[in-house]
């Protein structure tokens, strides 16, 4: 089976992106073409693959996103902001709701963080602190600044369901052995939370105009990455939560791919506004039984928007 794609990425985090609105596959064959097209080893490459999904009653487009080893996240913050841009441009239309797995976000076009940079803003939640929410089999309370037990790490964790689960923990500085070693952990899905959970490490900068975070997260399906959508939201809202900063101030969160602007609501509601880049169009046969896959071939490059972004990252 032909499949034309966009590779894409938010703040780095990148994807094969299918406009998969007409495409009548099951789960299954889904998760056999995301194993294929987002294998680092493949011609494609990518933290995993995005599709557009049809409109509802309520809701413009919907997406999907399935990790590299084929299960299917809740949501993606970075690849919402690439899907929701795709939508706009297939609809006509630049702001609406979308549907995630198990949930619902607002999504809009604003103005670019960057000359060129395309910019799409996201709200999502409430988000939940119910550690049965989070996937947590222990706690009656949600787990703020605290350590959690059972977990191997004498760390004080937060505890947020985006509704994808995620711990975040402020560091003074980010120690990845010990980030990957916790991730490892964790995607092993042990007894204390066997679904898994994506695990981040957050430094709090003080910048010349305001606080910023660094984020750097072990994702759950993928591994250690350089960009995380839905960590970079979890972490804004439990710095706010636990007073790092404040509720309803903008803030700029860095992350090894790049930067957003992000907001935490004592709501619940998180914003994000960052890039939704495209780098080039692809077409790629393969085979959803089998996960097979032929020869790439590469329609067009969009080398304004890649320069527009590498641009933004040399000013950081």
């Amino acid at each position: 089976m032909k499949f034309a794609f966009v590779k894409c990425h938010g703040s780095g985090n990148d994807f094969p992106l299918i406009d998969a609105r007409e495409m009548a596959l099951s789960d299954g064959e889904w998760a056999r073409v995301a194993r294929a097209l987002a294998d680092r080893a493949g011609d494609v490459g990518g933290d995993g693959l995005l599709l557009l999904t049809p409109s509802d009653g309520s809701n413009i487009f919907g997406m999907r996103m399935f990790n590299p080893d084929g299960s299917e996240a809740e949501t993606c913050l970075n690849g919402l902001r690439c899907t929701a841009r795709l939508g706009f441009e297939v609809t006509g239309t630049t702001q609406g709701q979308v549907r995630l797995k198990t949930s619902v976000a607002q999504a809009r076009a604003v103005a670019p963080i960057a000359s060129g940079v395309t910019t799409i803003e996201t709200r999502v939640g409430p988000v939940s602190l119910n550690p049965g929410d989070v996937g947590l089999t222990v706690g009656d309370a949600p787990f703020v600044d605290a350590v959690i037990p059972g977990l191997p790490s004498a760390r004080r964790f937060t505890a947020v369901a985006m509704p994808n689960p995620h711990l975040v923990a402020f560091v003074e500085a980010v120690d990845e052995a010990e980030l990957v070693a916790l991730g490892d952990w964790c995607e092993a899905a042990p007894a204390l939370i066997p679904t898994r959970a994506n695990v981040s490490f957050v430094e709090l900068r003080e910048t010349e105009h305001a606080p910023a975070l660094f984020v750097r997260t072990y994702e759950r399906g993928v591994g250690l990455t350089n960009s995380c959508g839905s960590a970079m939201a979890a972490s804004t809202h439990a710095a706010a939560r636990t007073g790092r900063i404040g509720w309803g101030v903008e803030t700029r969160v860095f992350n090894r791919g790049g930067m957003v602007r992000a907001k935490a609501d004592a709501d619940g509601v998180v914003t994000i506004a960052g890039n939704a880049t495209f780098e080039w169009d692809g077409e790629i046969e393969v085979d959803p039984a089998t996960g097979g896959v032929g020869a790439l071939r590469i329609v067009a490059r969009r080398e304004e928007e890649v320069a527009a972004w590498e641009g933004m990252l040399a000013g950081l």
